[in-house]
């Protein structure tokens, strides 16, 4: 049985490592370099990974800074990052990129925050999937008669602490951001 429990927060696990770099991703009022993960550049007639062609690092809490490895893709970095709709505006001297990080205006952070508490409403409906998935082992377990309804409640528990345990995992994480986007 403690296969099963095992297998729960693996999934509930993976779940919240998955959010964190939703999080990561999703832009508030500081410069991070989570912003830029994910965006591709288009570079000799492939796509690359941002960082793969430059040192990303935030000097300052508004201001992300790339040093290029390569002085002919600094415009087709520029591109990616205008085209990638984060709202950064980035300029170029030599091989540094520098982009500023704008304050997000009151309606932009409500926006934000909108989708944020959907995004955390998907994954805790993952996290509830996942503990319906293993009750609904168990129940067949009991209608097997491999375990005893005893055994079945004391499962169920065991499920519901865990399950538990990783929603409020999210509601923390999902407070965490919500407190860093409502910074001014």
């Amino acid at each position: 049985m403690d296969n099963e429990i095992d297998d729960l927060k693996s999934r509930c696990s993976k779940t919240i490592e998955a959010f964190k770099k939703e999080l990561s991703r999703m832009r508030s009022g500081r410069a991070t370099k989570g912003l830029l993960e994910g965006i591709t550049v288009e570079y000799y007639g492939a796509s690359v990974p941002l960082n793969q062609l430059g040192n990303i690092s935030v000097p300052e809490p508004r201001l992300i800074q790339i040093q290029v490895f390569d002085q002919n893709s600094v415009r087709a970095i520029e591109k990616a990052i205008m085209q990638a709709d984060l709202g950064l505006n980035p300029s170029s001297e030599g091989t540094t990129i520098r982009i500023v990080v704008p304050p997000l205006t009151e309606e932009r952070r409500k926006e934000l925050i909108k989708k944020l508490r959907e995004m955390a409403e998907e994954r805790r409906i993952s996290v509830r999937r996942s503990r319906r998935d293993i009750l609904d082992h168990l129940k067949k377990k009991q209608k097997n008669k491999e375990i005893t309804e005893d055994d079945l409640r004391h499962w169920q528990d065991e499920v519901q602490k865990v399950t538990d345990e990783y929603i409020g995992i999210i509601d923390d994480l999902l407070a965490e951001k919500e407190k860093e986007m409502l910074e001014v």
